[in-house]
């Protein structure tokens, strides 16, 4: 199962360091009805992770299975596709960071965070987590390290619990410091969400390109 683990950390960190969605889990814990759409929103986003790698898990354990020796093309061509995807989203979001001097276009969709429900929040924060391109990426090869490896039950929620946790960790952790600390967090809130806003394509780009090129790597090592 450490396998395993080392294999699907580098993808939960994918997901977790994603700049849009803690920027609006921010602009919540900032907004008139904070506590309920953020938590909504947490659990939304949690939802959305362990129904995707839940899913890519069951469907990876059809795949044929052989010794731990074994080439498996069918695994490594999966692998090198969803790099390759991964390239190709780390390339837009170089090629879409704002010039110097230019205010960041944000989705249009966080103008109406003030005014959202918590039943709201609960939808964007699955919508954002499970069916988030980059995100569902990152769920397919989770998914794949998972169920492609002979994994007794309790080893594979154990690993679909330590992906989750990882992966929901970014948004869950400003959420949880607002509810225990309300007042002191405000401040440091909106300064990280700032500085989000600004390297937001920068950071999702290079964790792009690192995690694409790992998963084609381990595709070429499959046959």
């Amino acid at each position: 199962m450490g396998s395993v683990i080392g294999e699907i950390l580098p993808l939960a960190l994918g997901i977790a360091i994603s700049p849009i969605p803690v920027i609006a889990a921010i602009l919540m814990l900032l907004s008139p009805k904070a506590r309920g759409t953020s938590v909504g929103f947490l659990l939304g986003w949690v939802l959305g992770i362990v129904v995707a790698v839940v899913v890519f898990t069951l469907l990876s354990s059809i795949l044929p299975q052989g010794d731990a020796d074994d080439p498996k093309p069918i695994a490594g061509v999966i692998k090198i596709v969803l790099g390759a995807g991964l390239l190709l989203l780390a390339v837009k979001q170089w090629r879409g960071r704002p010039k110097d001097g230019a205010e960041p276009a944000m989705p249009k969709w966080m103008s109406a965070i003030d005014t959202m429900t918590p039943g709201r929040g609960l939808v964007l924060g699955f919508l954002l987590s499970g069916l988030n391109p980059k995100n569902l990426l990152m769920g397919v090869a989770a998914g794949l390290a998972i169920g492609s490896e002979s994994l007794d039950v309790g080893g594979i929620v154990v690993s679909i619990v330590v992906f989750t946790v990882i992966a929901a960790s970014t948004v869950a952790v400003p959420v949880i410091a607002y509810l225990v600390a309300t007042s002191r967090m405000t401040g440091p809130l909106e300064s990280l969400r700032k500085w989000l806003v600004h390297n937001n394509a920068t950071v999702m780009a290079v964790l792009l390109l690192v995690i694409g090129v790992v998963l084609i790597g381990k595709g070429m090592g499959s046959f």
